[in-house]
C-alpha cells in the first residue's frame, strides 16, 4: 500500500531568523493537523556569494546590504515575532557562520534521521534563544550530547571533507532547482517563500486556493 503521508520540503539557513520564524509557523500548523506530515530539510547557504575559496565569510564583501536593509528586516522580524507570539534574545545574526551547524546538522540527518528533528531544534534555539554562536564546533558537540548523539562523532563529522562535499552538493542542488531565497516551502510543486502564516503552509500542503506569500 503506498505511502500517503503528506511531504514537505523546506529550505532553510540556521543564521536566517525568518527560517526560525518560519519553524514556529510550520509548528503551529503542523499542531492544528490531524494527519501526520513528513517535513524533509534542505540546507541553503545564504552566505554563498560571500565566501572566500576557504569558505570563510568575507565581511568585506559587497553584497549590496546596507544598514537601511537591516533595519527594515530588523522590523520584519519583529512583526512576525507578534504575529507568532515568538520570543527571540536577538533580530539579526550578521556575524554568525552557519556553515558548521549546516554541516553537522547533514551528518545527523543522514546518519541518525530519527534524532535529527531535535537537533535541529536545538541548533536553530541555541542561536535564537540563547546567542550561542553555532559556528563553534564546541557549541555543536554540547547540543549534540543534549540531545543523545556522540559529540566526538560530530566533531569528526565536521572535519570529514565528504560531508562538506555532499553539503556543498545540496546547495548547488537547491540553486538548480530555482531555490533563491530561504525559508521556502514546496508541496507537490506548490510553492511558498519567506516565513509565511500556518494558514499559507496548509495551503502549500493541501492544495487550497493560493493566497499571496510575503
Amino acid at each position: 500500500m503506498p505511502d500517503a503521508t503528506a511531504r514537505l520540503t523546506v529550505y532553510a539557513d540556521y543564521v536566517c531568523p525568518f527560517c526560525y520564524l518560519g519553524t514556529r509557523s510550520l509548528e503551529q500548523y503542523r499542531d492544528r493537523r490531524p494527519e501526520p506530515l513528513a517535513v524533509e530539510w534542505h540546507p541553503f547557504d545564504l552566505r554563498r556569494g560571500n565566501r572566500s575559496p576557504d569558505g570563510s565569510i568575507d565581511h568585506d564583501a559587497d553584497d549590496g546590504k546596507d544598514e537601511a536593509y537591516y533595519e527594515q528586516a530588523r522590523r520584519n522580524v519583529r512583526r512576525l515575532q507578534a504575529e507568532y507570539g515568538v520570543e527571540m534574545s536577538q533580530e539579526l545574526a550578521i556575524d554568525v557562520d552557519s556553515l558548521p551547524a549546516q554541516q553537522a546538522s547533514w551528518y545527523v540527518r543522514r546518519t541518525h534521521p530519527a534524532t535529527w528533528a531535535a537537533f535541529d531544534e536545538a541548533i536553530y534555539e541555541a542561536l535564537w534563544q540563547d546567542e550561542r554562536d553555532i559556528g563553534d564546533a564546541d557549541v555543536l558537540v554540547d547540543l549534540a550530547a543534549d540531545v543523545g548523539l556522540s559529540g566526538e562523532a560530530i566533531r569528526s563529522a565536521l572535519e570529514d571533507t565528504d560531508h562538506r562535499t555532499e553539503l556543498e552538493e545540496q546547495f548547488a542542488e537547491a540553486h538548480r532547482r530555482g531555490i533563491s531565497g530561504v525559508p521556502t516551502f514546496v508541496s507537490d510543486g506548490r510553492v511558498a517563500r519567506g516565513a509565511v502564516p500556518p494558514e499559507r503552509i496548509a495551503q502549500v500542503v493541501e492544495g487550497n486556493a493560493a493566497s499571496p506569500s510575503r
